[in-house]
């Protein structure tokens, strides 16, 4: 059976705050660890009947950055839920709330910009 492996680093502050995090992955085309600013990382647990969550980010991530990241993350999920399942009434339902979340996220920007 072949294998892949992804390996996240994360680099903390005195205070354990993550300061730098960089991956990467076997099958990756370039043998350089990826910079990012956040990861969320959800695995399935059969036993529990629930999910094991990760979520990091970096101090030097932005509110908006941030903002933006969770709305595109909901969305793929959307999309993982219609393509596991095919229950396209929950992907949009998904997607409509993205969609609500980014038209928020925009008036806030352009209040801010004022």
């Amino acid at each position: 059976m072949r294998t892949s492996d992804i390996t996240i680093h994360v680099s903390l502050d005195e205070q354990n705050i993550p300061e730098k995090i960089t991956w990467e992955a076997t099958d990756a085309p370039a043998d350089v660890p990826n910079s990012t600013k956040a990861f969320a990382l959800s695995v399935w647990d059969s036993e529990a009947n629930g999910i094991m969550r990760v979520d990091l980010w970096t101090k030097d991530m932005m509110v908006g950055e941030m903002k933006k990241f969770f709305i595109q993350t909901l969305g793929a999920m959307g999309e993982t839920i219609l393509s596991a399942t095919g229950d396209e009434k929950m992907y949009h339902e998904v997607n409509n709330t993205c969609e609500r979340l980014a038209q928020m996220l925009m008036e806030e920007e352009r209040n801010a910009a004022k």
